[in-house]
C-alpha cells in the first residue's frame, strides 16, 4: 500500500464516521445548532464546510484547478440528510481523484497568498485535508451528542 493508499483510506474512514453521525441525527437535527454551545455548527454546515475544504485543498491549491468556495455560506449551510449525504459522495469522489492525481513530493500547483511555504508538498496539502477532516469530525460528535441528549430530554419532558 502507497502513502497515497493509506492516507485515502485513512480519509474515507473519516467520511464513513460523517455519514454515520449525519445519519444519527436525522432530518430533524441534522440542520441544527446546538443552542447550549454557542458558537457551534449544525452537523449539515460542517459537512458543507469539509466538503469546501477538500475541494480548495485537493483541488485548487494542490492541481491548480480553481474551484468557488464561500466558506461563510458553507456555515450556514441547511438541508437534509439525504442532502448531506450527497455533498460528502460528491467530495468523497474528488478527493479520490484528486489524490490519485497528486505528486506526493512536487510542490502544491496554487499555494495560498498568505502563506506560500506553509505547506511545501502536495503531500502535505493532502495531510492538512486529513487533519480539517479530523478536527471537524470531532466537532460533529459533539454536536451529535448534545442535539441528541437534548432530544431525549425534550421527550422525557413530555
Amino acid at each position: 500500500m502507497t502513502a497515497a493508499d493509506e492516507l485515502l483510506a485513512s480519509c474515507t474512514g473519516l467520511l464513513d464516521q460523517y455519514e454515520a453521525l449525519c445519519r444519527d441525527l436525522g432530518d430533524d437535527l441534522v440542520s441544527a445548532r446546538p443552542e447550549e454551545l454557542p458558537g457551534s455548527n449544525s452537523a449539515f454546515a460542517l459537512v458543507a464546510h469539509v466538503a469546501g475544504v477538500m475541494a480548495r485543498w485537493g483541488r485548487t491549491v494542490n492541481r491548480g484547478r480553481p474551484v468557488p468556495r464561500d466558506r461563510d455560506a458553507e456555515f450556514r449551510a441547511t438541508g437534509t440528510v439525504e442532502e448531506a449525504l450527497a455533498l460528502l459522495g460528491r467530495a468523497r469522489r474528488e478527493l479520490v481523484e484528486d489524490v490519485r492525481a497528486a505528486t506526493l513530493d512536487a510542490p502544491p500547483a496554487a499555494p495560498p497568498a498568505d502563506d506560500p511555504h506553509a505547506y511545501p508538498t502536495q503531500g502535505a496539502v493532502l495531510l492538512h485535508v486529513h487533519e480539517e477532516l479530523a478536527q471537524h469530525l470531532g466537532q460533529l460528535e459533539v454536536t451529535r451528542d448534545v442535539l441528541l441528549e437534548r432530544a431525549r430530554r425534550d421527550e422525557a419532558a413530555r
